[in-house]
């Protein structure tokens, strides 16, 4: 199931493209029962969607949804940060600088894919930081939506240089023991990804993740 999520996150498979369990086996060499049932699981993520009579086929997402989704983020992942800040030990303080470190060095290589992943790490372990179980929860329910736009994103010229400063500030507060500057800096950041989604879909033409 692993290899089928990651393909639709990375866009191997266009929104609203037909998942053909056959083809699905062959290609990721497993079984049909395995491929059938990973479907199911990632139906219930949201990532597929299924139609009677029709089959599987990937779960779009409109605009509207991708904005909807970011702003939830913002309040839960703002909380995050701040607690994150709060709860902070001096070790998780300097795993995130290294991310931190890794991510400029990603920016400065041009590899968006490394980038989008790292991405992705910063955002989760401060979560973990956190301690939030209950905004955690809604977040990790939120995530396969969240992954596709942030990589779609991520391949857009220009935009790691922007985000980056962005990750770069939600660090510096968390390690500075900030919670409103850390709050402020994630929904800063996240109110950056809503623009940088609307200014997508104008210039490609209604955009779908």
């Amino acid at each position: 199931m692993a290899a089928i999520r990651e393909a639709i996150t990375r866009g191997d498979f266009a929104p609203e493209q037909r998942l053909v369990e056959s083809d699905l086996s062959d290609r990721f060499d497993t079984s049909r029962s395995a491929v059938r049932s990973a479907l199911l699981q990632l139906t219930e993520e949201g990532l597929v969607e299924r139609e009677q009579n029709r089959g599987a086929r990937v779960r779009s997402v409109s605009l509207e949804e991708a904005v909807e989704i970011c702003e939830v983020r913002m309040m839960l992942e703002g909380l995050c940060s701040a607690k994150a800040a709060e709860r902070a030990t001096p070790d998780e303080v300097a795993e995130l600088r290294a991310i931190g470190d890794r991510m400029r060095q990603l920016v400065a290589d041009g590899n968006v894919l490394g980038y989008s992943e790292a991405n992705q790490l910063l955002h989760r372990r401060i979560r973990e930081l956190s301690e939030q179980a209950t905004a955690e929860e809604v977040l990790e329910r939120l995530r396969a939506q969240s992954v596709r736009h942030q990589f779609q994103l991520a391949l857009q010229p220009g935009r790691p240089s922007v985000s980056l400063p962005e990750h770069l500030a939600i660090i510096d507060a968390i390690a500075e023991h900030d919670p409103l500057a850390a709050e402020t800096a994630m929904r800063t950041h996240l109110g950056s990804v809503i623009g940088a989604l609307r200014e997508a879909s104008q210039t490609m033409g209604g955009l779908r993740f």
